[in-house]
């Protein structure tokens, strides 16, 4: 189907068939990323219907609606997504949503602090989730907006949250633990994309992407070279690929610098804009995390 026959479908449904919710019906609730699918589910637990509309290794820059989400986002109660036009091609969608409520997670974060992006219609960087303060405050939101929906589960949901809080701080500690013992000189971090700006900020790393911010944007010949040169300057002993990026650009640049006398390996793939497969521990927002700096500091340290 295509984009314009979906949106078209969407906005005769959402305008003709969206009724209001019942007191004893289940609320219904759509999310777009797997991280955001994972952040609801900890919170609204039996007490929500929950559908994700992306899974394991979807890149939310390049996801499109599907004939399947239609039914998904038109049966919804609430709908949460990122927000900072992460789900570029879902924008134009979501503007047809007048029945049902849409809810970004990163209206829970002060615009002020976020990291700013030219590449971004919003103008800031959309990879908020990489900051665990920030998942902190994104966990508080989704308690005060289920609750307002449900409000008979607010003591459940509040207790949901509280829980995950602390489940989070944990997580920070453990992290700021595994980092430490990485040197500073050591902390550079090369990657397919510019998805871990926010990791960067809180855990005083150099992070360069080789696509920049956005899947969306090809990184080219005068890329590769660039970071290439940058690599060798910086002795960076390994890069990275990942899950949800094709692989090509980060062997690409593997080459180039190998061509040029400096030997750097590919430390492993990293999840950025996507969890891992459902039912495993890097399927969760905690357990990709630590993946993700386990990851990170075996390679280079």
């Amino acid at each position: 189907m295509k984009k314009g026959t979906i949106i078209l479908l969407l906005s005769v449904i959402f305008v003709s068939c969206k009724t209001e919710k019942k007191a004893n019906d289940t609320l219904n609730v759509v999310t777009t990323t797997s991280m955001i699918t994972d952040l609801v589910k900890n919170i609204g637990g039996e007490h929500i219907n929950l559908q994700g509309l992306m899974g394991s290794g979807v890149d939310p820059h390049l996801y499109k609606a599907s004939e399947g989400d239609v039914s998904k986002l038109s049966n919804a109660d609430i709908i949460f997504y990122n927000g900072l036009h992460l789900e570029g091609k879902l924008v134009e969608v979501f503007e047809k949503m007048k029945n049902i409520k849409t809810i970004a997670i990163a209206n829970a974060l002060d615009e002020s602090t976020l990291i700013g992006s030219e590449y971004f219609a919003s103008n800031y960087d959309p990879h908020i989730w990489f900051n665990v303060d920030y998942w902190m405050q994104a966990t508080r939101f989704v308690v005060k907006k289920l609750s307002e929906a449900i409000p008979e589960q607010k003591v459940a949901f509040e207790a949901n949250g509280a829980n995950y809080i602390k489940q989070l701080e944990s997580l920070k500690t453990t992290l700021t633990s595994t980092i430490q013992v990485l040197p500073k000189e050591k902390r550079v971090l090369v990657t397919a994309h510019d998805a871990f700006n926010y990791f960067g900020k809180a855990f005083d790393f150099e992070v360069v992407g080789l696509q920049g911010l956005s899947t969306a944007t090809e990184a080219g010949v005068q890329d590769v070279q660039k970071l290439s040169a940058f690599i060798i300057e910086k002795h960076v002993k390994a890069i990275f690929i990942e899950s949800s990026v094709p692989k090509r650009t980060i062997e690409a640049l593997r080459a180039a610098v190998n061509s040029k006398g400096h030997n750097v390996t590919i430390g492993g793939s990293l999840y950025s804009d996507a969890l891992g497969n459902a039912e495993t521990i890097e399927g969760t927002y905690i357990g990709m995390f630590e993946y993700n700096v386990n990851t990170i500091v075996n390679a280079l340290k």
